[in-house]
């Protein structure tokens, strides 16, 4: 496979990237060299070609117009109108040149088989070379124009960001599949554009390399350089590491700090933003920000309890975290929004608990390794009480600290370029069209349902792909987007239709067979007497409801914790009908509750997909395990509750009908289709 990665921001080099030379210099070229990397190891027959811009001013690496980084890995460089370095504001004026000489490039040396695209002006570049050229593309967006207006709504009007959306909203309509590193970048920041479309984007969080932070150690050159600093070095240490742009509110963990003497009590603040020599040659986001940290720490009178040194040897950075560990401190991401955080898993790798934004990738860290919390990045009270809170309270900090191991396990580079390489040969080689219409339909349950037992999901692909006219799909309470991870994670056979949100969103596999299409049509049945912010209204009312996570509330569907009582769905019920609002209450496992439209719910959703496929209720299977399967399990005569079912689903009136089986999850579903089945010929033979 042949894969051409398109990057015009930054200083990019093969080796000794020169991180925050310039303000473009970031993460996202850490993210790309460490995705080639690992790609060149998993695949030692692919070919990676990095294609980016040639300019002056920066030394002789950056104009050399080839460079061989291994055997398989080479970068690219094609210059364009302008000879200097372009900032990431300005580059869409050299996108026309760079295209022009990218696609001449690519018609004398050889085509790529799908090129990944980075950066919003990337994606132009690529959407050009798809209509020339004729290639697919994948994009990744590192970071978006809409997010960074939410966060500085003074930039709106700039023409650089009408360029960037335009590029973005190019790269949603283009792309073939759209690379998210988060949740919250598929779910929440994507949705203001346009093209949003879900079913267009998968969430692959990055690997990272970890080795040379597991078991960490301080160093003598570092506890040496911070003392110059530091009145009383052996502290606790809250310790941030960014470049310092504004985005990354560095400026805002200093005022958070100088604004609480008792924090300045319990801790020393220490600042890694990037290497400099002189300020005043920096560029002025870098300059402005380095300045006001240091206004802030005359005018807090800082002096003694802040380190914020000009230099830091790379090699040294895992040394800087367990310098912090050692002491009992604190990482803090304070980001105005982060789109993933590898910060955050080196801290986590070394043992430091995490104080983050609740903007962006941080989301899913924390909940993935439980090893932290979550901070709103304006409020720096918040901030500062989160940190005494951790810092106080020593079960607290070895618990997230503790808990940071997780971060290893589960942000894997080899994980994550088994995922991506399977999703690109996928969209090469395009699947053939299905000529046979399918004769029975299966869906099920994720959760406990379908996932559960590792060798009975193994049994059940092996079973899967010996059924030939038999159509696949889930229907579960997660997004999307979460249900997606999980199922690839755990290398479950793609469904041909995927019922999310309790059945309040439907997706059905495109025709590449990696995508997905929304069901706008459902979203439309569904709409009818659907009043959102009333319910929400009345219900933030309930004194015995706690609101879920931003990422569980969908247009569709509101998510609460309940108290667990067994009169809460008529409670709320009450409190909607006196309010003259109608809605769906559903409760599972006790804790989850889940109010939706009148018309949406697993059951009709099934429906509606049986309906769409022309076939009749005897050719459907349902399983599941929970109580918001029951309307599901109700609607379909050949249901299927699997053994390790809760809710007393097995006791109830109205699910009479359904197979108990005696086996569980996967494994039970395998058991109650060949029940039916059974049955259904044993039938056909008596009639006969």
């Amino acid at each position: 496979m042949f894969v051409l990665h398109v990057a015009l921001q930054g200083c990019l080099r093969g080796n000794n990237v020169e991180y925050g030379l310039t303000a473009d210099t970031g993460g996202h070229i850490r993210y790309l060299m460490d995705l080639v990397g690992a790609c060149e190891a998993s695949d030692t027959d692919s070919k990676i070609v990095i294609a980016t811009r040639a300019f002056e001013g920066h030394g002789e690496d950056y104009q050399r117009p080839s460079e061989a980084v291994s055997p398989q890995i080479s970068i690219v460089r094609l210059r364009t109108n302008r000879p200097d370095y372009v900032s990431k504001e300005d580059m869409h004026a050299e996108v026309a040149s760079f295209s022009d000489a990218l696609i001449a490039h690519l018609r004398e040396h050889g085509l790529p088989d799908i090129v990944h695209a980075h950066y919003a002006d990337a994606a132009v570049v690529a959407a050009r070379i798809k209509t020339e050229l004729g290639i697919p593309f994948v994009f990744t967006g590192h970071s978006l124009g809409r997010v960074k207006i939410s966060a500085m709504p003074e930039i709106a009007s700039d023409a650089s960001m009408t360029h960037r959306l335009a590029a973005e909203e190019c790269a949603l309509e283009e792309a073939s599949l759209i690379i998210a590193s988060s949740r919250d970048e598929a779910e929440l920041q994507y949705k203001g554009y346009d093209n949003y479309d879900a079913g267009k984007i998968r969430v692959l969080p990055p690997g990272s390399d970890l080795d040379a932070f597991q078991g960490a150690q301080s160093s003598e050159t570092v506890e040496v350089q911070l003392a110059r600093f530091l009145a009383e070095p052996e502290k606790p240490v809250l310790l941030a590491i960014a470049r310092p742009v504004t985005k990354k509110n560095l400026i805002g963990l200093v005022r958070a700090y100088g604004k609480s003497p008792a924090l300045q009590e319990a801790a020393n603040l220490v600042i890694l933003a990037g290497n400099r020599c002189e300020i005043d040659e920096l560029e002025p986001d870098l300059a402005d920000n380095l300045r006001e940290i240091l206004h802030l720490v005359d005018t807090y009178d800082l002096y003694g309890k802040i380190a914020y040194p000009k230099m830091h040897q790379p090699d040294l950075v895992p040394a800087y975290y367990a310098y912090a560990r050692d002491r009992g401190g604190i990482f803090v991401n304070p980001a105005l929004n982060e789109p993933f955080g590898l910060t955050l898993l080196e801290a986590s790798a070394v043992g430091l608990p995490l104080i983050a934004t609740d903007s962006g990738g941080p989301n899913d860290i924390v909940e993935t390794c439980g090893n932290g919390v979550l901070i709103d990045p304006r409020d720096e009270d918040g901030l500062a009480s989160a940190a005494l809170k951790i810092l106080g309270c020593s079960e607290t900090w070895q618990t997230y600290s503790k808990a940071g191991e997780r971060a290893v396990a589960c942000y894997d580079w080899a994980r994550h370029t088994e995922r991506y390489h399977g999703l690109l040969s996928e969209l090469i080689d395009k699947p053939a069209a299905k000529t046979e219409k399918p004769s029975q339909l299966l869906i099920s349950d994720i959760d406990n349902t379908l996932v559960g037992s590792v060798p009975h999901l193994h049994a059940f692909g092996n079973w899967r792909r010996q059924q030939s006219g038999l159509s696949f799909g889930v229907a579960t309470g997660r997004s999307f987007h979460s249900a997606m991870a999980i199922l690839e994670q755990e290398d479950v056979p793609r469904p041909e239709v995927m019922i999310t949100s309790v059945g309040s969103e439907i997706y059905h596999l495109s025709e590449n067979g990696v995508s997905y299409e929304y069901d706008r049509h459902w979203a439309e049945r569904i709409a009818e007497n659907w009043d959102r912010s009333g319910i929400e209204r009345v219900l933030r009312k309930a004194g015995f409801l706690t609101p879920q996570a931003s990422l569980e509330q969908r247009d569709f569907k509101l998510s609460y914790f309940s108290d667990g009582s067994s009169s809460v769905v008529a409670r709320i019920k009450e409190l909607l009908e006196k309010a003259g609002l109608r809605a769906s209450v559903i409760h599972s496992h006790r804790r989850y509750l889940d109010v939706l439209p009148l018309k949406a719910s697993k059951g009709t959703a099934v429906d509606y997909v049986r309906r769409g496929a022309g076939l009749s209720e005897n050719m459907v299977f349902v399983a599941g395990d929970s109580g918001n399967d029951i309307e599901m399990l109700q609607a379909i005569p050949q249901s299927i509750i699997v053994a390790n079912y809760s809710d007393g689903l097995a006791t109830l009136p109205a699910l009479s009908h359904s197979y108990i089986a005696s086996e569980t999850h996967a494994a039970g579903i395998i058991e109650g289709v060949l029940h039916f089945r059974r049955q259904a010929e044993a039938e056909c033979l008596s009639v006969s």
